[in-house]
């Protein structure tokens, strides 16, 4: 019998009990809660289309569930047709042109960037994290073995790092640099310029590049999404790519990521995938292949429709007393600051932080947004304005009068 003295001390990991429940969607899953509950939650919490995936998109994946190769195991690394569609697809959209083999298809985005890291990482190896970030960024990177290291803009720089801000964060055990435009959560677009000089000089440092292009499709205005490896080819060697179906074609609940790099790091990957989940669904698959080789029609009406959104959620914000909202260029997020809210009384409740706000905003105004904790930078929120128009004004309005009710 095993003495009490000799049992493990831990029931969890340290590992896996150090990871944070991601944010957004517990954001969104309260959301769905309390409208299950019978109350009018608006949310703006979820980062996915409202739109159906499109209709050819759904034909082939109902067409590939009746053929018995699809009911079995097929490469880890994807199928070859899909692999060359999302090489072909990439060259056609970014201008950056790779062979199939530099590619590995995943379980969706998340999976790409967890093994990215896990791949490109050794323990104690540092990560620069232009912040606000993406919620899982971090855990992905810790998770890794490496560390992440915030380097933090906000409004005033439109939510995008310099290379002089990135310079000054390096130290020696720094190798790589998370890199996404348009961003998740600002919707901040680097300009062309900028993610050159930025390539050049991570090439010219030594380091890597993991550059997440997931809402390359989604610009708007005279924003322009640019591939960093093309404006900056010094960089490619030492360059992965992350994208995906989810966002361009509305396509989230498909899980059909991918990564593109080097040989030698796509290869290591692949290995890794092998033994973590073995292929991606071969019908999800074959559902991506007839999206990325079809034409982006659907995209570019789904892109209009977020675009006459962001125009009135940007407006409607703007009106209310205490937030100050820039102009997203890309991506479907708005990320106004509330630092001038935070402490006001809310009927005899003086919120200290934006995320109590944000919890008060939903008891109160029943309006579900994610506050800038999630992404690294207090004093925010992020609202997504890819749902209903009307919904979007009603509940922007709705949080706008409770927000005026702030009182020293």
């Amino acid at each position: 019998m095993t003495s009490a003295t000799n049992a493990p001390s831990r029931r969890i990991s340290a590992r896996i009990a150090a990871i944070a429940e991601s944010a957004t969607l517990a954001v969104d899953a309260k959301a769905k809660a309390l409208k299950a509950a019978g109350r009018p939650v608006i949310g703006f919490g979820a980062g996915e289309p409202d739109f159906p995936t499109p209709e050819p998109i759904v034909k082939a994946a109902v067409e590939a569930c009746q053929q018995p190769a699809n009911h079995r195991y097929t490469p880890t690394a994807g199928l070859p047709e899909l692999r060359r569609a999302v090489a072909d697809k990439t060259a056609r959209d970014s201008n950056l042109h790779v062979e199939p083999q530099q590619v590995l298809i995943t379980n969706g985005g998340k999976q790409a960037v967890y093994q990215a890291f896990a791949t490109l990482l050794d323990p104690g190896d540092e990560v620069l994290l232009p912040a606000p970030f993406w919620t899982t960024y971090p855990e992905a990177i810790a998770l890794a073995g490496g560390v992440p290291v915030q380097v933090t803009a906000d409004e005033s720089t439109g939510y995008r790092v310099s290379v002089e801000q990135l310079d000054a964060a390096v130290t020696p055990r720094t190798k790589v640099l998370l890199f996404c435009s348009p961003s998740n959560p600002t919707g901040a677009v680097y300009p062309p310029d900028q993610v050159a000089a930025i390539g050049r000089w991570a090439a010219e440092r030594g380091l890597w590049v993991v550059t997440d292009e997931i809402y390359e499709h989604l610009t708007y205005g005279g924003a322009e999404h640019v591939s960093m490896p093309v404006v900056a080819p010094e960089i490619a060697d030492r360059c992965v790519v992350l994208n995906g179906v989810a966002k361009t074609y509305a396509m989230t609940g498909w899980r059909v990521g991918w990564l593109i790099g080097p040989t030698d790091v796509v290869t290591a990957a692949t290995n890794l995938q092998s033994h973590l989940t073995s292929n991606v669904s071969n019908v999800s698959q074959r559902a991506a292949l007839e999206a990325v080789s079809g034409p982006l029609d659907a995209v570019e009406m789904m892109r209009a429709a977020f675009d006459r959104r962001r125009q009135t959620m940007v407006r409607l914000l703007r009106e209310i007393p205490g937030v100050t909202c820039p102009e997203p260029e890309g991506a479907f997020y708005a990320y106004p600051s509330v630092r001038g809210l935070v402490g006001k009384s809310f009927g005899g409740v003086r919120p200290a932080s934006s995320s109590e706000l944000a919890a008060l905003v939903l008891e109160r105004a029943e309006v579900a947004v994610v506050p800038g904790e999630a992404f690294g930078t207090p004093g925010y929120f992020r609202l997504s304005y890819a749902l209903g128009d009307a919904d979007l004004e009603t509940g922007v309005r709705r949080m706008g009068e409770f927000l005026a009710t702030a009182r020293d």
